[in-house]
């Protein structure tokens, strides 16, 4: 699932519009990577996105 665990980003809707205007349907998806973290003290498996991972607010376990 794309969706990140701590932030809890996941995926966007929109419509792409092309050179002539034709309208579909597309998705933005989040940067997630699993990651071995810190989460109260022991590790575990999680899903976060890069966003997370470069400000801080994940600890990687060793």
């Amino acid at each position: 699932m794309a969706k990140c665990d701590v932030c809890g980003k996941g995926v966007t809707f929109g419509i792409k519009v092309s050179h002539s205007h034709r309208r579909s349907n597309r998705a933005w998806k989040p940067n997630i990577v699993k990651v071995k973290a810190v989460v109260n003290g022991s590790p575990k498996r999680i899903n976060a996105c890069t966003r997370c991972l470069r400000s801080g607010k994940v600890t990687r376990a060793v």
